[in-house]
């Protein structure tokens, strides 16, 4: 697949941005960066998901291990979340993978629209209110499933299910961010080893649907990006880090509707 080396880098940067400011691990903002350079192959959208999910791997990684010493991650919130978020994300990868291009991509658009108007229209969200509550065992339980299956299918990791989550058990924002890291990591590796199979439609430079090329210059400017901003993120106003995460959402869903 031809891409721009330079686009590629600059979009880079901002992952590793929004990977520390969001969580999002890329998901949000590569699949749309993807699908617009790829647009002209007839898996695009496919290769879009598998790609990121990768980049996915490395970032939400890092940005974990980089969060460790903050005091941001704290256990009770993330396990057993993260398995059962593990149980169906195969699932939900292996859905896509068979899934057309138009369904994935209206899905895509559909559920960052409904995350931007809940996220706006319900109280919780964007103003941090009342002590920290713990997560449920229903929450855990079929919330987690959800979460596994409905991010593996769109690879965008948890961040946009979790970090709302979160937010509404009184979360500051850069705890919830935080946290979505370690949560997204078991979607990104269920999802790239299923979107690593081999396809029919495998092309020279791709590991099945996932682009090398593009994921590797993606990961070299992404990961400094991640190392500089994890020092200046618990400084962000928490509403104004509320109200980002929203506006980038916003950014997300504009970009796909115009390509």
């Amino acid at each position: 697949m031809t891409h721009a080396p330079l686009l590629l880098l600059v979009f880079g940067v901002l992952i590793g941005i929004t990977t520390v400011l969001f969580g999002f691990g890329g998901g949000f903002v590569v699949v749309p960066v993807i699908y617009g350079i790829a647009i002209d192959r007839p898996d695009a959208m496919h290769v879009a998901v598998a790609t990121s999910t990768a980049v996915m791997v490395v970032n939400a990684s890092l940005a974990t291990l980089s969060s460790r010493s903050s005091g941001l991650i704290r256990r009770e919130y993330i396990w057993p979340l993260a398995g059962f978020i593990a149980v169906d994300a195969a699932v939900g990868a292996l859905a896509a993978a068979h899934a057309s291009e138009s369904l994935i991509r209206a899905l895509f658009v559909v559920y960052v629209m409904v995350t931007i108007v809940d996220s706006v229209a319900r109280r919780g969200f964007l103003d941090l209110s009342g002590e920290p509550r713990p997560l449920g065992r229903r929450v855990m339980s079929v919330g987690g499933v959800g979460i596994g299956a409905t991010a593996a299918f769109l690879g965008v990791g948890g961040s946009v299910m979790t970090v709302p989550l979160l937010r509404r058990r009184h979360l500051p924002m850069a705890a919830a961010a935080a946290m979505a890291n370690p949560l997204s990591i078991p979607i990104a590796v269920v999802g790239t080893l299923v979107y690593a199979l081999p396809t029919d439609r495998a092309s020279s430079g791709t590991l099945g649907y996932i682009d090398l090329a593009v994921g590797g210059t993606l990961l070299a400017a992404s990961l400094p990006a991640i190392a500089v901003t994890r020092r200046l993120v618990r400084h962000v106003p928490d509403r104004l880090h509320a109200v980002g995460y929203v506006a980038l959402l916003v950014v997300t869903l504009l970009s796909m509707l115009a390509v």
